[in-house]
């Protein structure tokens, strides 16, 4: 017999209704993490030898931004870039994720 704080309610963390503001909020996020990326990548200097074309060679280039004295904003491409395929990947595992109920 299960215990008496086992038993999930439909309107406790993730079961509940999911509303309108909730949606809002979701993509409002995903606007501001993707305009931060063009932000950072639109003003970030890519060293002399690595010139990005494809996304391919700005994920390969992607390592040397430090390089030739690299600021905040490189730094900060950097990670949005390698964050930005681990949070999607996260995301599509969760919603994967089989339930157990």
């Amino acid at each position: 017999m299960k215990g008496r704080g086992s038993k999930r309610f439909p309107t406790h963390h993730g079961y509940g209704e999911v509303k309108v503001s909730r949606y809002f909020a979701l993509y409002l996020s995903q606007i501001g993490w993707l305009a931060l990326g063009v932000y950072l990548y639109s003003g970030a200097y890519w060293p002399s030898t690595c010139q990005p074309d494809t996304l391919f060679d700005i994920y390969a280039c992607s390592m040397r931004l430090p390089e030739d004295g690299g600021g905040w904003r490189e730094a900060g491409l950097l990670t949005w870039l390698w964050a930005t395929p681990i949070l999607i990947g996260l995301e599509v595992s969760r919603r994967l994720r089989k339930d157990p109920d």
